[in-house]
């Protein structure tokens, strides 16, 4: 059997499901990344109704149709897990034809740069470009067999299965620490941490540093690529980040009631935005800064971060509130042994980052697989 042509739109179909009875609350809403996943989501909830949200459902896809300023990324998911909540604005579909199309392999398709450059370059609109559902209706595939689909859609599922497998050992590691550290919260007394800390403020006044030095910081507690407009910008107002020091956005709200805090691990001194406070530890023989971040990581702080916070247009939590935080200090010793720990599991943190990197490497090469082997059986 050769490949087939066919109209995605011919084997796709719209799902309209609105939350309507409002069955599912605010912990079901979600995100959608750029990497093709749903994510938790950065919008305040706070009195918001979820009656218009959508639902997606086991096996169905949703998608962003917002396509600028997004690193020319198409941010679109495949719900495998249970039903969530996004946007009213996002697309949700399924596949009708399963008798032709398998969703884990539209998924693989939808995994390839060449679909995000198509996406891309498909896009339309003057204040902002979009990928509609007409456009994604309009794209045509060329199939193989659904047993030729299968056939690699079972290569992608046991690499995946494989890096789930490897995720879930990091997260009990993950445990672990968090585990430690609330037995001595429970065990010893808990200090302030001003004492033990310094703001630093050095700008880049001497340009030293370019463009692209400057760095954001995510929920994830990690430097990350900005995302500002960075053509021509000076860069002598933004601070410098060396390395062992640590740099946070003091804006909370809207922020998926996560604290946006990094420590800087890279060798390499970095520039942040103005407003981010910079501040390093004292003294490393009274406490790691590996230790402090660890603390920094709890979900237990990100939910007193948000309790601190004040204002009125918006909400921060500043330098002089970081002081105010309370952790145990133990002895040197056993800061090392935990911090020990924790770099254990930031090394397989990176170990498990370049699994999902070769999974998302792999998907172009499927795809080809999959074409060639059904070109053979014509």
């Amino acid at each position: 059997m050769a490949l087939t042509k066919y109209k995605l739109g011919s084997l796709i179909e719209l799902c309209e499901e609105r939350n309507a009875a409002n069955g599912y609350a605010v912990v079901d809403v979600k995100g959608i990344s750029t990497e093709k996943t749903f994510i938790e989501t950065n919008a305040n909830l706070d009195g918001v109704s979820l009656s218009s949200y959508k639902i997606v459902r086991l096996h169905e896809f949703a998608y962003v149709s917002d396509t600028s300023r997004r690193g020319d990324k198409i941010a679109i998911a495949f719900n495998t897990q249970k039903p969530i909540l996004i946007s009213s604005i996002y697309t949700v579909f399924r596949v009708k034809r399963t008798d032709l199309l398998l969703s884990e392999f539209l998924f693989i398709y939808f995994n390839r740069p060449e679909f995000d450059r198509y996406a891309r370059f498909n896009s339309w609109g003057s204040a902002r470009e979009t990928f509609t559902w007409e456009d994604m209706c309009d794209i045509e595939l060329n199939l193989p067999s659904i047993e030729i689909q299968q056939k690699y859609v079972d290569i992608y599922k046991a690499m995946v299965a494989n890096q789930k497998s490897y995720e879930q050992g990091l997260d009990d590691l993950k445990l672990v620490c968090d585990a430690y550290i609330e037995d001595l919260r429970r065990k010893m007394p808990c200090e302030k941490i001003g004492p033990y800390i310094r703001e630093i403020y050095i700008k880049n006044i001497d340009n030293k540093y370019g463009t692209e030095c400057i760095k954001g910081i995510s929920i994830k507690k990690e430097f990350i690529e900005t995302k500002a407009v960075t053509n021509d910008l000076l860069t002598t107002n933004y601070k410098i980040t060396k390395t062992e020091q640590f740099s946070f956005n003091p804006n909370t709200a809207r922020m998926g009631d996560k604290f946006c805090i990094a420590y800087n691990n890279t060798g390499e001194n970095v520039l942040v935005s103005a407003i981010y406070p910079v501040f390093e530890v004292k003294d490393r023989n009274s406490l790691l800064p590996e230790y402090l971040m660890l603390f920094f990581t709890r979900n237990e702080f990100d939910r007193y971060v948000r309790f601190h916070s004040w204002g009125s247009a918006r909400e921060t939590f500043n330098y002089d509130d970081l002081e105010q935080v309370q952790i145990p200090i133990p002895d040197i010793n056993i800061q090392q042994d935990i911090v020990n720990i924790y770099k254990s599991y930031l090394k397989r943190k990176t170990i498990n980052e370049k699994l999902k990197e070769q999974i998302k490497n792999i998907c172009p090469i499927l795809i080809k697989g999959a074409m060639e082997e059904g070109q053979k059986e014509a």
